[in-house]
């Protein structure tokens, strides 16, 4: 019989529905039991392309012994992290705390009021790899509140005190100097220093000769590149420090495009690669990636013109497009690492949909197959070195990674460079259709707020530089399903998940200030007035929930959740940027935009109530470095006055996306309500018109607006 997750539309949950584990969703009726029979609480958390949480639910989880000790001695239950990352946060703090390490599946053990007394990540279910097995621990620690309860509540206690002591501690800054003048330094000054750290640690622990930063396992930390990019923006391209940057940048992102983490037959980047070679990839695949090394890409090219990097960010948004799009125009989450071996679905193992032997390439492929050999580095025994395969689950398998450039495996193959292209793209497509016929791993297919307005912003960055109208027409579905969907208007409240319907979690402050960047970046592509309304809403509405009176910044979470122990503010940049470095960003560019002080107030508060941390740890907080440019100097306005329709009202738009530089604000008038609107808080836009019908553009700083022009050369005259 199924249990109480039967009836849930977390699709992580939804796995484990018929587990023998009397699993119970985060809520009320769980805490009830627990308090009611004093049982302690075991919490697993997790998300549904884990592939150790599917190894620990198969070996534990689906074990009827196991699930009869928990059932017995526990009240159980079960967390998508993606779902609620509110909960995820407090007990993965305590783990790293308790063992110094993290990860998912996520095992805690709580007192009945949910403070935590024990925890770890993955355990084996009997004692193996010098862990302890779960069956083990679960024993010891049911015997542990049978017979010293007031131990492990009193741990549970002291362990919540240690955490919000260390949440509510503001580190002292890092100087050089050890003057102790040095908080009382101007944000300038320490946002120099804090570059100067921040670019010196990223170009030490640079792999010059594989890309990426440090040994292994390498991840894809956008916002690194983000970083990096921004150093060259500000620095000048041609600066010594900019072609740094930017070589570090590009040279990083050729190689995750040349490695198996790059998915060369259906697009798009997996999650990690357990190599330093970006050769052997953890297999899934996550939205939230995907949107992020986009951007990467799109800036890559921005700063060096070479196609190769638009056509690397074509290649992911076909991916997602195609795999990940919800018809009605939102995204899906993820897609699994694991898949079945064949079509009986009896046997699953990581990365089954996107390995090959050389015998099945060879059927494939026929006369095109040594062209694919040459350039992927097939081999007969597969690819893959023992030592990144340890249990030896790529045995046989090739993984596809470039093994040199086209115009090499030409030169062998006695090809021009185009012939060689025609054949790799023919092949390719070959492989896709044979792929495709697969068994293809679980999609995840919830819809979240905040990774769909990364995607939004992806793909108004998109449409901005590749000017493709239909990167702007997906990231318009998106946002209208966003509204639609997961937002209530007449409450103003953004909700986190939609699966076949809404859930009932409330937005979190990352749902807030993603949307919010993918919103502006929207409007700034689109010129859609109703999309910087809606920003601003939002803004406001974050401000309100999550905004730290005290201290500046944000918190994760609402302080209305009487069920969450603590409430924490994210200092660290990683896999997804932290919303308050996002949101300081988001306040400066609403602030200049529509002219209102407190929203600028707010954004350099926010900077400085970090500012121990991006001083003291600058490589931490790489996305939140980025922000401080707007706080030292206002940046200048482009108003474009014309129809974003016309053609010489896109002509001009083009131009200010054509090299990267300081940032500025964009927006559009047309005569119309948005105007109007804009006007209201920003008078002088009021007087803002075409001349005899043709846009022209407003160049404006500190207050003040040269003369307008109205072709493409004068505008970048203009602008320097």
């Amino acid at each position: 019989m199924s249990n109480s997750l039967a009836q849930e539309k977390s699709p992580y949950l939804r796995q484990h529905a018929d587990n023998p584990v009397d699993w119970f969703p985060w809520g009320e009726a769980a805490f009830a039991k627990a308090r009611s029979e004093q049982k302690p609480i075991f919490i697993s958390i997790g998300y549904s392309t884990c592939h150790w949480c599917h190894v620990m639910a198969h070996e534990s989880f689906e074990d009827a012994g196991i699930a009869a000790l928990l059932n017995e001695k526990f009240v159980s239950i079960k967390v998508d992290r993606e779902e609620r990352p509110d909960v995820d946060r407090v007990y993965m703090a305590y783990v790293q705390a308790l063992t110094g390490h993290g990860g998912w599946p996520l095992s805690a053990w709580l007192t009945p009021d949910l403070k935590p007394f024990y925890g770890g990540t993955y355990f084996p279910p009997e004692d193996r790899y010098g862990r302890p097995g779960f069956a083990s621990m679960l024993r010891a620690l049911a015997r542990g509140w049978a017979e010293e309860r007031e131990k492990l509540v009193a741990e549970g206690v002291r362990a919540v005190e240690i955490l919000r002591g260390q949440a509510d501690q503001v580190a002292e800054p890092v100087d050089s100097t050890n003057s102790p003048q040095a908080g009382e330094r101007s944000l300038g000054e320490a946002a120099g220093e804090a570059f100067e750290r921040a670019f010196g640690h990223f170009e030490k622990t640079f792999d010059e000769q594989h890309g990426g930063f440090g040994g292994a396992p390498k991840f894809p930390r956008a916002s690194v590149l983000n970083f990096l990019f921004r150093c060259a923006a500000l620095q000048g391209a041609e600066s010594e420090l900019g072609r740094a940057a930017v070589r570090m940048a590009v040279a990083t992102l050729q190689a995750m495009a040349r490695g198996g983490l790059h998915d060369q037959v259906g697009g798009g980047y997996h999650r990690y690669s357990v190599d330093a070679r970006w050769l052997v990839p953890h297999f899934e695949k996550m939205l939230y990636d995907q949107a992020q090394i986009a951007v990467n890409f799109i800036e890559a090219y921005q700063a060096t013109g070479d196609r190769r990097q638009a056509w690397a960010a074509r290649d992911i948004f076909d991916y997602v497009l195609r795999d990940l799009a919800h018809p009605d125009g939102g995204f899906f989450s993820a897609e699994d690492a694991d898949s079945a071996v064949d079509a009986s679905g009896t046997e699953h193992a990581e990365g089954a949909f996107y390995l090959w032997s050389a015998d099945e390439l060879q059927t494939v492929l026929g006369s095109d197959f040594g062209l694919i050999v040459a350039h992927f580095g097939v081999l007969d025994a597969g690819n893959v070195p023992a030592e990144d395969d340890p249990h030896g689950e790529f045995s046989g398998k090739n993984i596809l990674a470039q093994r040199q450039p086209l115009s090499a495996t030409a030169r062998g193959l006695g090809l021009t460079p185009d012939e060689a292209n025609e054949k790799l793209l023919a092949a390719l497509a070959r492989l896709r259709e044979v792929r495709s016929r697969r068994p293809r791993p679980h999609l995840d297919d919830k819809i979240l707020t905040a990774w769909n307005g990364l995607m939004i912003s992806a793909l108004a960055r998109g449409a901005q530089v590749l000017g493709d109208d239909a990167l702007l027409a997906a990231a318009v579905r998106a946002a209208d399903f966003l509204q639609r969907e997961l937002f209530d208007e007449k409450s103003g409240v953004l909700f986190r998940a939609w699966c076949g319907g809404r859930g009932a979690t409330g937005g979190f402050a990352e749902d807030h200030a993603f949307l919010v960047q993918g919103l502006l970046d929207l409007y700034e592509a689109s010129f859609d007035v109703r999309w910087l309304q809606w920003a601003e809403q939002l803004q406001e509405k974050m401000d309100g929930l999550f905004f730290d009176t005290a201290r500046g910044g944000y918190f994760n979470s609402r302080a209305d959740d009487a069920n969450l122990v603590l409430r924490l503010r994210e200092d660290y940049d990683g896999a997804e940027p932290a919303p308050s470095s996002v949101a300081a960003l988001n306040l400066l560019r609403l602030a200049a935009m529509l002219h209102r002080e407190e929203f600028r107030e707010r954004g350099v508060r926010t900077l400085e109530a970090f500012r121990a941390q991006w001083l003291g740890a600058s490589p931490a907080l790489p996305q939140m470095l980025c922000a401080l440019e707007l706080a030292l100097q206002p940046p200048p306005q482009v108003v474009l006055a014309g129809d974003p329709r016309a053609g010489d009202f896109r002509a001009l738009a083009a131009v200010l996306h054509e090299r990267p530089g300081p940032r500025r604000v964009l927006l559009g008038v047309d005569g119309g309500r948005g105007q109007k609107w804009l006007a209201e808080r920003a008078p002088g836009l009021a007087a803002m018109r075409t001349a005899g019908g043709r846009t022209m553009a407003y160049v404006c700083e500190n207050f003040a607006c040269r003369q307008p022009v109205g072709d493409v050369a004068a505008l970048r005259k203009l602008l320097g």
